[in-house]
């Protein structure tokens, strides 16, 4: 990587993954502000989020943004006496700053901040060479996960684990899981570790697959009724349309946690079929980096097994393309090599 320049890929306008929104170019690199870290990207996640950044999903807040965060990498310049040092392997989440000040902030909900930064999105992020963080919302990481495996528990694992906190699961409960790709593939796991029984409810065949190699106790697809009534159920997939079917497949008293950032138009509701005998539904939205530090370690403990599929950083707009035509096993990946040449 040069000194003065480095390869990124850049939101040129947003429009269909498929007509190549995305160009791969050399911009400055970043310099980092008092507080910040200068970090060497070694790999990065593919989230379905940065694919509603690219495609326009969600409205513009930097343009010709670069996109991703889901950041594993090396600290290459850090200010005196904060928490890392140059050399130090952090990740870098989708959470890049909050206020601090607001009454959000200030009672331990900074998820809910009023002026929020993220990564990817309000700042440059992880399809690049390098990318600066501000100290205090970078993740230490353990040498428990490589690279490659690593990136994607720094926000489809952190974002899962929010949504089943959310998702109020009793211990040994019947969780039902819609949508299974890298978030969910990964809240699996936890809940399992956790003793519930595991229940997932996919289009894809390959998924429910992967959700029975992982120990799930069934897996059928999105629209089919789960063999039990459920305790608590998360939607992963951005389809509105399995608000009513996921709500209807609670048992009394269940509760419904949406993940995603951006989601379609929700049919109607009928009252005594989906929220009767007091069913819940919530969303999600973002973490705080508590959430992201006890998942980190609970990862750890449980073992978790990172399902990543892996994609040269040259060929990111195919990452994209596969992860919105559902052909990614797990999570998608982008790792980057010392000298890209473009």
């Amino acid at each position: 990587m040069s000194r003065d320049d480095m390869a990124a890929w850049v939101v040129a306008e947003p429009g269909p993954v498929d007509d190549g929104p995305m160009r791969l170019t050399r911009r400055p690199r970043p310099v980092p502000g008092p507080a910040e870290l200068l970090v060497e990207v070694l790999a990065c996640g593919v989230c379905r989020t940065d694919l509603h950044v690219v495609e326009g999903d969600l409205p513009v807040h930097r343009p010709h943004v670069v996109p991703g965060h889901e950041v594993v990498g090396r600290v290459l310049d850090a200010p005196e006496g904060g928490p890392f040092r140059p050399g130090d392997r952090v990740g870098v989440p989708w959470l890049r700053s909050t206020c601090g000040r607001c009454r959000f902030c200030r009672s331990g909900r900074e998820n809910l901040c009023v002026a929020p930064a993220f990564t990817g999105w309000d700042a440059d992020g992880g399809y690049a060479e390098a990318i600066t963080v501000p100290a205090d919302f970078a993740y230490a990481l353990s040498d428990s996960f490589d690279d490659v495996h690593a990136a994607p528990l720094l926000c489809a694992g952190i974002i899962g684990f929010r949504a089943l906190e959310r998702a109020a699961l009793p211990r040994g409960g019947r969780l039902g899981i819609y949508g299974f790709g890298a978030s969910a593939h990964l809240t699996a796991q936890i809940a399992m570790h956790r003793g519930a029984t595991v229940h997932v409810l996919t289009r894809s065949e390959a998924a429910r697959r992967l959700a029975l190699e992982l120990g799930c106790a069934s897996a059928g697809d999105a629209a089919d009724r789960p063999p039990d009534p459920l305790d608590a159920a998360i939607l992963f997939a951005p389809a509105g349309d399995l608000v009513p079917v996921a709500l209807a497949a609670l048992d009394r008293g269940g509760t419904l946690a949406i993940a995603g950032i951006h989601l379609s138009d929700v049919p109607s509701l009928d009252y005594q079929q989906h929220l009767f005998q007091e069913r819940n539904v919530c969303s999600v939205t973002a973490n705080t980096r508590s959430d992201g530090r006890r998942f980190l370690a609970e990862a750890q403990d449980a073992d978790v097994e990172v399902r990543a599929q892996h994609y040269p950083f040259d060929r990111a707009l195919d990452a994209l393309r596969d992860l919105a035509h559902d052909r990614v096993d797990g999570a998608a990946v982008l790792s980057l090599s010392p000298s890209l040449g473009v």
